[in-house]
């Protein structure tokens, strides 16, 4: 009996730790990191969300000017229409990760829109 607790109880606490470890190490990966802050450097309208919403969202038969032919009809393309869709943007594309339609944004694109958002959807 005391020779298979020996064998049995570092070999249980072994799996636990191993797992736990490859679990993380996935959800790292496939979603990257949730705690991505903003800190001093905050994302501008001009320099990082107009060029990424023109090349992953406003393209033809999403939200471009023709936006009016698809289901949801929202046209990104000037800053008056992107900000009146900031909560859409925020659940579909941050929370959600649903949008675009041709996969989530990389971590650090989902982290610029975050910040941008964070900071007041500003027009700078």
């Amino acid at each position: 009996m005391k020779k298979t607790l020996c064998f049995l109880i570092p070999t249980l606490l072994s799996i636990i730790l191993f797992t736990n470890g490859c679990y993380n190490d996935n959800q790292e990966l496939l979603y990257g990191s949730q705690e991505l802050g903003c800190g001093p450097v905050q994302a501008k309208f001009g320099a990082d969300i107009s060029p990424l919403i023109s090349t992953k969202c406003a393209i033809s038969g999403c939200h471009d000017a023709n936006a009016g032919n698809n289901p949801a009809g929202i046209t990104l393309q000037t800053y008056a229409q992107i900000s009146a869709q900031k909560n859409k943007i925020n659940t579909k594309v941050v929370v959600d990760k649903t949008m675009p339609p041709t996969g989530p944004l990389l971590p650090a694109e989902i982290a610029k829109i975050k910040c941008w958002l964070e900071a007041g959807a500003q027009n700078n």
